[in-house]
């Protein structure tokens, strides 16, 4: 079968773009590396800022932090594909779709994954008042006084919002949401019964457990975090299969070359082993986590039919 100068052609442009993309994995990293995130002091912010310190001695190049709030995103997915030009993002990235009637986030299709950074569990609080020490507590006091009582949330869609409504599908008990602007807010109205019970960061709520001011019942994790390692995991305490946590990754433009991919790959997961990485992830109310790409697309996929399903079963939608 003789091969026509059409087919020729496109088997030595193939090969020039395979060969070229070998030598650009080669020389790579040879400039400055962009990690686009979210807005400053945001937990994007602040995860991406410890990756980048770490990365910029490990790659031998400078790795700087970008802040360009919500349109980040979009920045990167539209970016050349070489591993200069990197996004950092939490679940949201893959849970606003379900939030706003949009087509389904693809990992595959929307950027290429590098790996997994961070995880945050929230912690299960009530007001001192309740009489309550455990979930089950909780649970047969929410099945008698249906309706009566309330949980505090900042934004809709929130990991503290989706948190409490799964509580409510698994348990099967109806309390309700007083909405509010912004985690202060909503933190202050606990601490003043004004709800009674609440999900939380760690990093807002820790000084109040031990201070008596609130009573944390249990971890949204899988498992115990080391965030609260004494804390039982509500999976644990009555809901098994229970897990609602934020998750934080690193993503590269979509068509980026699996050999960037993977040097970036094992760059990160070297970075999130370190033990100073590990502490400064603590002290910013976070567990330092890492993944291969293919882990990291499992866990987005996971955690998008968890999610996903509490969103439409409740019909949620953006403000």
């Amino acid at each position: 079968m003789r091969l026509s100068t059409a087919h020729i052609r496109y088997f030595v442009f193939m090969v020039v773009v395979a060969y070229a993309g070998v030598l650009s994995a080669q020389t790579f990293p040879s400039k400055h590396i962009r990690i686009v995130a979210a807005a400053v002091g945001g937990g994007n912010d602040l995860a991406a800022r410890i990756v980048a310190q770490k990365l910029s001695g490990a790659m031998g190049q400078p790795v700087i932090v970008e802040n360009r709030g919500s349109i980040g995103s979009e920045i990167v997915s539209k970016a050349t594909p070489d591993g200069y030009s990197l996004l950092f993002y939490s679940s949201s990235l893959w849970i606003s779709p379900y939030l706003r009637d949009l087509p389904p986030f693809d990992a595959r299709r929307d950027f290429t994954p590098i790996g997994l950074s961070a995880l945050s569990p929230n912690i299960l609080v009530v007001h001192p008042l309740l009489p309550l020490k455990t979930l089950n507590d909780l649970i047969a006091l929410a099945k008698a006084q249906p309706g009566v009582l309330n949980y505090g949330s900042s934004s809709t869609g929130s990991a503290q919002h989706l948190a409490a409504e799964l509580l409510k599908s698994m348990a099967g008990i109806n309390i309700v949401r007083i909405g509010y602007k912004g985690t202060g807010p909503g933190l202050n109205a606990l601490l003043g019964n004004e709800v009674q019970l609440s999900f939380a960061t760690p990093g807002s709520v820790t000084a109040h457990i031990k201070s008596g001011r609130l009573r944390a019942l249990g971890v949204t994790s899988a498992e115990r975090s080391a965030l609260v390692p004494d804390l039982p995991t509500l999976a644990a305490s009555g809901l098994p299969g229970y897990e609602m946590t934020s998750i934080y990754g690193m993503f590269a433009p979509p068509k980026t070359p699996a050999a960037i991919v993977n040097r970036l790959s094992i760059e990160l997961k070297g970075a999130l082993a370190a033990g100073d990485v590990k502490e400064k992830f603590l002290g910013v109310g976070m567990e330092a986590a890492s993944s291969t790409p293919e882990e990291f697309i499992a866990i987005i996929k996971a955690d998008m039919t968890r999610s996903g399903k509490v969103i439409k079963d409740t019909g949620i939608r953006a403000d």
